[in-house]
């Protein structure tokens, strides 16, 4: 282990809440994680059809020091000019050694149908101050401190709880260099956001037909948000109105429809459960983009960014949609982010 002072050093009040958080992206064993002066983000992918990022805000730590010189002098000579660390762990690993005093998961009781008459998610509703990263739903808070010595050098997880303290290294491997699936924020299709755990209940719903694929469908005039699936046990359809109360925002110029693996947007259930809010963003590609904003203990929220690429249009249903487009009234485009 190196003498020097470390690169990268954090210190969390909460081991629980970053459980929970990088436990919504365990869909694969390895994670991306790239440092920061902004903060640590997280990301994960399979087979480059989808990909979960945990950005983690330096704001969320009690301290956070990133050692920007230390990283600038070491790295002088590599290609990377954007003065960030980036390496790979094991995610199956790391979740291991956060839940290594025992962490209380987060189920169903943070989806309670009351909110969608207090505009919270869950135990939120009606002015409580509980979340799903409070003291009351987690235990005792426990401390945990990370820190990166240097290039090649392990990930090291100390976890203080109740007078006990366990250190533990990981070990990190250089990174697949990895861009993230592109969602073409200049030529959206549509943009939605709702309340998150309506779409947990509409996609629970969904999937009591066992479906291979999910469709959703967008259109600025009725039906405006239709979800369907059709699976061995029959199909189903969920349609949303425009109602500001339901669809907070609601940007969609055209229609569009597109059809992603069911499996793969199963993967974000755990986000859909314990955020507040989702914002559903598509491209013109097809490209979907679930982003969860999820409200952490003290009033801080954090984000989750779900990546999906759509499934190629069964033949026949190419030309039928197109069909059905040539009486759709263009619209302006969408304000952009």
């Amino acid at each position: 282990m190196t003498a020097e002072r470390p690169h990268f050093t954090a210190v969390s009040s909460s081991v629980r809440q970053l459980f929970q958080l990088l436990k919504c992206i365990n869909f694969a064993q390895k994670a991306h994680v790239r440092i920061s002066s902004e903060g640590l983000r997280f990301a994960v992918e399979e087979s480059r059809v989808i990909q979960g990022i945990v950005f983690l805000e330096h704001a969320l730590f009690s301290s956070y020091i990133y050692s920007a010189s230390i990283v600038e002098h070491a790295d002088e000579d590599d290609d990377d000019d954007d003065n960030t660390i980036v390496f790979q762990i094991s995610l199956t690993a790391l979740l291991e050694t956060l839940q290594i005093f025992g962490v209380n998961d987060v189920k169903d009781r943070w989806t309670s149908r009351e909110s969608a008459y207090s505009g919270t998610a869950g135990s939120l509703a009606r002015g409580s101050s509980a979340t799903p990263f409070g003291n009351r739903a987690l235990g005792v808070t426990g401390m945990c401190r990370l820190s990166y010595a240097a290039k090649g050098e392990p990930l090291c997880v100390v976890i203080e709880e109740s007078g006990i303290t366990t250190t533990c290294e990981m070990v990190t491997y250089e990174p697949d260099y990895q861009d993230e699936i592109p969602l073409q924020r200049d030529a959206l299709a549509m943009k939605i956001i709702m309340r998150s755990h309506w779409l947990y209940d509409a996609f629970t719903e969904l999937s009591s037909t066992s479906p291979s694929r999910l469709t959703i469908e967008a259109s600025p005039s009725a039906p405006y948000l239709v979800f369907s699936s059709t699976g061995p046990l029959g199909s189903a359809t969920i349609e949303f109105s425009k109602d500001q109360q339901l669809l907070e925002t609601f940007q969609v110029p055209k229609r569009t429809v597109n059809s992603y693996k069911h499996s793969l947007i199963k993967a974000a259930s755990r986000a859909m459960q314990i955020a507040t809010k989702v914002s559903i963003r598509g491209d013109d590609q097809g490209v979907l983009s679930l982003q969860f904003m999820i409200e952490l203990e003290g009033g801080g929220v954090s984000f989750i960014d779900f990546r999906f690429v759509p499934l190629l249009p069964e033949e026949g249903e190419e030309d039928e949609d197109n069909e059905e487009g040539h009486d759709d009234d263009m619209g302006e485009a969408a304000p952009q982010d």
